[in-house]
């Protein structure tokens, strides 16, 4: 098992002429909650996609316990993307037999005890259920692996304070503490409660990397105050729409 659980170098992804991501160098530890941290189109959700190996970089690598993202590394990454991914005409009941199945380090006896605790029926459809709720059912599925990372998409982005709450919690209380929680998100002062480590992230690149005790130590003031510091002073371009299709003659995407 190495030491490292993530090890990025030299890693840059383009779209044409834009890089939504430029020669970032990254290491990450395990047993850790660490947010990737930054504003809208900073490259987060880039960064964690290819960590996921759902799409591929244009130079440089990464390794996820010292291997490139593969059938491997996707057995021990549990992602959860920052929209919903299931069909409409699907029950918690045919989700979970879906990962029973899919995912070898799956408990679904923890999912199974969260869905009763939210009074999720098994039954029911996701079409009929309010947003809070498909959020926390994917939310429970992916924290009910015992994966060795967790790449979290904008987790608490939508939901209403108390739905923050309980999505906070549940991470906390049920994440592998020998892997690493990684939470992609641009708010800072939701989520500061338990971080252990932050990376800021601003026009691709990472402009620092430190533990949440050391910042508060050595500059006095919530990783929040820093970031707002941060990026107050540092101007960034908006990520545009980009597809991972490619174009054929004429301008039709394949």
């Amino acid at each position: 098992m190495e030491q490292n659980l993530i090890r990025c170098s030299g890693l840059r992804k383009t779209y044409g002429r834009f890089a939504a991501l430029e020669h970032v160098d990254l290491t990450l530890g395990r047993g850790k909650i660490v947010g990737l941290l930054g504003p809208n189109g900073s490259g987060k959700t880039t960064l964690i996609k290819l960590l996921c190996g759902l799409i591929q970089p244009t130079e440089g690598e990464i390794l996820i316990n010292g291997q490139k993202p593969g059938p491997y590394t996707k057995s021990i990454v549990s992602y959860l993307p920052d929209r919903m991914y299931f069909a409409d005409w699907m029950t918690p009941r045919d989700i979970l037999d879906l990962f029973e199945d899919f995912y070898a380090d799956f408990r679904r006896d923890r999912a199974e005890a969260m869905c009763a605790s939210l009074q999720i029926l098994p039954d029911k459809r996701i079409k009929t259920m309010s947003k809070g709720t498909k959020e926390k059912l994917q939310l429970i599925l992916v924290m009910s692996r015992d994966a060795q990372l967790y790449l979290l998409d904008e987790p608490i982005a939508g939901v209403d304070p108390a739905a923050r709450d309980f999505i906070l919690e549940t991470i906390l209380r049920n994440y592998n503490e020998q892997g690493t929680v990684l939470i992609s998100t641009h708010l800072i002062s939701d989520v500061e409660k338990v971080l252990d480590e932050v990376v800021f992230l601003c026009n691709g690149t990472v402009v620092r990397q430190d533990t949440v005790d050391h910042i508060r130590e050595t500059e006095g003031m919530t990783v929040d105050g820093l970031f707002r510091d941060i990026f107050r002073a540092m101007p960034y371009r908006r990520e545009p729409a980009v597809t991972e299709f490619p174009r054929m003659e004429g301008g039709e995407q394949q």
